[in-house]
């Protein structure tokens, strides 16, 4: 009798464990003017119109749970520092965006990515008023 005790406790053990999410890892960033459904972004680019919203998703590998937070700078200054908790089953896009009704002014801008409050990674871009 104790060993399909043991056995029928090491099968719940296994299918309990086998359903945890680990930590999240990324896998790639991506910068853009629009998104696709699956929240990964549709038209990667580097160069913006000030009126333009300005897209980036964190791509993360596979399975996990935590916080995915940006921020968003204007040269050195911060203009924004959002979070999102998340818990995907598998690999997946969590979406920001930046917009300024007013618009942005030319220049050179950035945002940082961090996955449960550490650096991950950055994209560079630039906003261009005469950009076509």
């Amino acid at each position: 009798m104790m060993p399909l005790v043991m056995r029928a406790l090491l099968v719940a053990v296994t299918i309990t464990l086998a359903g945890c999410s680990g930590p999240l890892e990324l896998a790639n960033i991506q910068v853009g003017r629009s998104l696709n459904q699956d929240r990964s972004v549709a038209s990667i680019t580097t160069l913006f119109k000030p009126n333009e919203t300005i897209y980036v998703a964190v791509q993360t590998k596979a399975a996990g749970k935590g916080t995915i937070s940006v921020k968003w700078k204007y040269g050195t200054r911060v203009v924004a520092e959002p979070s999102k908790p998340v818990d995907y089953n598998g690999p997946s896009s969590t979406e920001f965006h930046l917009h300024n009704s007013a618009g942005f002014p030319p220049g050179d801008y950035s945002v940082d990515v961090f996955i449960d409050g550490k650096p991950v990674g950055s994209r560079a871009f630039k906003v261009d008023r005469y950009f076509e």
